[in-house]
C-alpha cells in the first residue's frame, strides 16, 4: 500500500471513539509522545503554535474528574441537576487512560479564528494518530471547562476549547 492509500485508511477509520469503549490497558509513552508531536505539526500562520496541552494522568486525572463533577455540582441549578450526568463526568475522565486539556493561545499577532483554526487542526493530527495507533479518542467540549481556568493555569489570553479524551483499544 501506497502513503496515499495508507492515509486514505486512517482518514476513513477516524472516529470518535468515547471512554465506555476504552480498554484497562495504558497508552505506552512512545504513542503518547507521538500523539502529541503530531499535534506540534500542524500549520499555523506566523508561527505562533497557539495550542497549549496540559496531561492528565493518574491522580491528576482522578483531580480533574473530582473538580468537574464539582463544578457541575456548583453551576448546576438543583431543579436541573442530573445525578446521572454528575456520575457521567467523572466515569468518563476515570475510564479515559489520558485526558488532554486543548487550549488556545491568542498571540495577537493573527486573528483569533485562524489560531482556533491551528489548534483544531493540531487535534485533527492527534486524532489521526490516535487513529493510526489504535488508539480511542474523542473531543469533548462541555460549558464547565469554562470554569477550569485556575487548574489549568489559563492565561487572560487563553480560552480553554475543551478536553481530549484517550484510551486504548481492543485488538480486533
Amino acid at each position: 500500500m501506497n502513503n496515499a492509500e495508507i492515509l486514505k485508511e486512517i482518514i476513513e477509520q477516524r472516529r470518535s471513539i468515547f471512554p465506555k469503549d476504552y480498554s484497562e490497558n495504558e497508552i505506552s509513552q512512545k504513542i503518547l509522545d507521538d500523539i502529541l508531536h503530531s499535534a506540534t505539526l500542524a500549520p499555523n500562520h506566523k508561527r505562533t503554535k497557539p495550542w497549549r496541552f496540559k496531561i492528565f494522568k493518574g491522580e491528576e486525572k482522578a483531580k480533574l474528574a473530582s473538580e468537574m463533577q464539582a463544578i457541575y455540582k456548583a453551576t448546576q441549578p438543583e431543579q436541573t441537576f442530573l445525578e446521572k450526568k454528575y456520575q457521567d463526568i467523572g466515569f468518563k475522565i476515570n475510564k479515559a487512560d489520558v485526558v488532554i486539556s486543548i487550549v488556545v493561545n491568542f498571540s495577537g499577532m493573527v486573528p483569533e479564528w485562524e489560531e482556533i483554526a491551528a489548534v483544531s487542526m493540531a487535534v485533527q493530527n492527534m486524532y489521526l494518530t490516535c487513529t493510526a495507533n489504535n488508539v480511542g479518542c474523542y473531543w469533548s467540549s462541555p460549558a464547565i471547562v469554562n470554569h477550569l481556568k485556575e487548574s489549568l493555569t489559563i492565561e487572560e489570553n487563553q480560552k480553554c476549547l475543551g478536553l481530549f479524551y484517550m484510551g486504548t483499544l481492543e485488538e480486533e
